[in-house]
Order: structure tokens, then C-alpha cells, then sequence
């Protein structure tokens, strides 16, 4: 791998700054330097690419096409650098402090019950925690930039250790006011003849739906929109043109009030174990043994 000519993080910096803010005066600014400090990294980025990545149109800077790989680049490379600063600090607090990491799924609809009731009998305890897919989740966990995880499927990595926590089900909903809502059961194979809206691809619950649904028979549904929010799907699910597969755990408030009907499926049972993954570093944790022992007492 070639080391010798890498771009300068202050570089990327510039360049995200010009675009993001529009210009190198406000780039400046923002940076807490001078019109020549900009243009010169800029200048050294292009140097370090061996292509121009901004050129002028007008009165503005705007990106090439080489520009925009580039920035697409210093985004990611930028934000990845502003949340290892952020776990480096967070092993300098020593060990009072937690970093813990959710799904999308169990972070809109559990965690908050959760900090409160860990909060409440821990105070003594830190806790940071951040939201994401279980891949990235599990990445993290594997080397270290996270210490605990609660997520919808057990990692299979030498350095994270799982136990189960609870188990769910993904269950088929829709609103009060769809032509099915009134049949408690339908077969499995009218679900090919609906209009769906589901979560996003790469999210824990629909990887677990899909291959469920492929077991039984079924490669595609009518998928009309996927969406990165339960609680958006509900919402959409009350104008009563979809339904959707989604986690009982997230939907049962909607249930209790009838916002929401569930239908079974006939010869269709999903079961979805919740697991709490936390990395081998993080076994004599006295935190992480405290938000298992807080998370347990608060599902009991």
C-alpha cells in the first residue's frame, strides 16, 4: 500500500469547508484562518491528487468531477476522524464510563425507558451511546471503538461475546382502515398481492425478514417505499394503502390504542432474539456488568 503521498486532513478540512459554506472567505472563517491558508491546501490536495478539484465558474468555486470523489471522501474520512477523537476521549474517563451502541429499531422504541432506569439506579455511572446499522455496530465492537451493544443479530467474531436479552417477533400490522384488517388470518402467499412499506435493506429486521419470507416461499414483496423510521412506517401505515412487517416490541403501544391491526400469516412465525454483544475487553467492565444487570431487571 502506497504511504509516501497522502492527503493532509487540513486539506479535506478546506475542501469540505469551501463547498459546504460556499466560498473560501467563509471557509476561512470557519477554520480560523486566513484566504491563503485555504487556497493553499486546496492547492496541496490537488498537488497530493494530481488533478484539479475545484475550478471556477463565474464568481464560484465549484467541484470537477475528480473534486467530487474527492469530497465524498473527505466527508467520510473527516467524520471518521471526529468520533475516533470522541472514543479516544472516551477511554481517557476511565472506567466509569460506558460506550454503548443500538439498532435503529431498538433505539427509537427501548432505549430511552432504559438510560432513565439505568440512570436512575447507576448514577454513579456514565453512559455515551449512538444509534446505527448492526454491521457498523459490530465493526465497532470487534475493534474496541465500542464497548457494549444491544442488536438484532448475534455477531459471529472471536472478540465480541453475546447473550440473549429477550425475544420478539416481527409480526405483520396495517391500519384499522384496510381491506384486511378485518381477517385475523391470511396464507402466507396473498402477502405477494399487497402494497408494503418496509424498513431499509441493510437494517437488522428486514435482512431477518427477508430470509424468512424466502424460506416461505416468497423472493419479493410489492415493496412500495422503505423507510429508515418505524415510526414514520406507522404513520404511513394510517392513511391505509400498506402494511408492513415490523418488530412487536416497536408497535405494541400501537396496538393497545388500535392505531394499528395484527394480521397472522398463516405457516409464518418470525422470531427475532434481541442480543446484548459487548467486546471481550469489556468483560470486567463494572459498568457494562451494571447496564446488563439494570436492562434485565427493567425487561423482567
Amino acid at each position: 500500500m502506497e504511504y509516501l503521498n497522502l492527503p493532509d486532513l487540513k486539506g479535506l478540512a478546506a475542501l469540505r469547508a469551501v463547498v459546504e459554506l460556499g466560498g473560501v472567505d467563509l471557509a476561512g472563517k470557519f477554520l480560523h484562518i486566513g484566504q491563503p491558508a485555504v487556497t493553499k491546501r486546496l492547492r496541496s490536495l490537488d498537488e497530493c491528487y494530481g488533478i484539479p478539484l475545484m475550478q471556477r465558474k463565474g464568481r464560484k468555486l465549484e467541484l470537477t468531477a475528480a473534486g467530487k470523489k474527492v469530497y465524498a471522501y473527505a466527508r467520510l474520512a473527516l467524520d471518521h476522524q471526529s468520533t475516533l477523537i470522541e472514543d479516544l476521549y472516551s477511554l481517557r474517563q476511565g472506567k466509569n464510563q460506558l460506550r454503548l451502541e443500538v439498532t435503529f429499531a431498538i433505539g427509537e422504541h427501548l432505549l430511552s425507558d432504559l438510560l432513565w432506569h439505568f440512570s436512575e439506579n447507576f448514577p454513579e455511572y456514565k453512559l455515551q451511546s449512538r444509534m446505527g446499522y448492526s454491521r457498523h455496530i459490530q465493526t465497532r465492537l470487534a475493534t474496541g471503538l465500542s464497548d457494549l451493544a444491544l442488536i438484532e443479530q448475534a455477531p459471529d467474531h472471536p472478540e465480541i461475546l453475546v447473550q440473549k436479552w429477550f425475544e420478539d417477533e416481527l409480526i405483520l400490522v396495517c391500519a384499522p382502515n384496510h381491506p384486511l384488517s378485518h381477517q385475523p388470518t391470511i396464507p402466507v402467499m396473498q402477502l405477494v398481492s399487497q402494497k408494503f412499506v418496509l424498513r431499509e435493506s441493510q437494517s437488522s429486521m428486514r435482512i431477518i425478514l427477508d430470509q424468512k419470507l424466502k424460506d416461505a416461499g416468497i423472493i419479493k414483496l410489492p415493496i412500495t417505499l422503505e423507510v429508515g423510521s418505524t415510526d414514520t412506517i406507522v404513520e404511513m401505515l394510517g392513511r391505509g394503502q400498506h402494511m408492513s412487517f415490523l418488530p412487536k416490541f416497536a408497535v405494541k403501544d400501537a396496538l393497545k390504542s388500535n392505531m394499528l391491526h395484527h394480521i397472522r400469516v398463516d405457516l409464518l412465525k418470525i422470531k427475532v432474539t434481541l442480543w446484548i454483544a459487548r467486546n471481550r475487553s469489556s468483560i470486567n467492565n463494572p459498568v457494562a456488568e451494571a447496564f446488563i444487570q439494570s436492562i434485565r431487571a427493567h425487561s423482567n
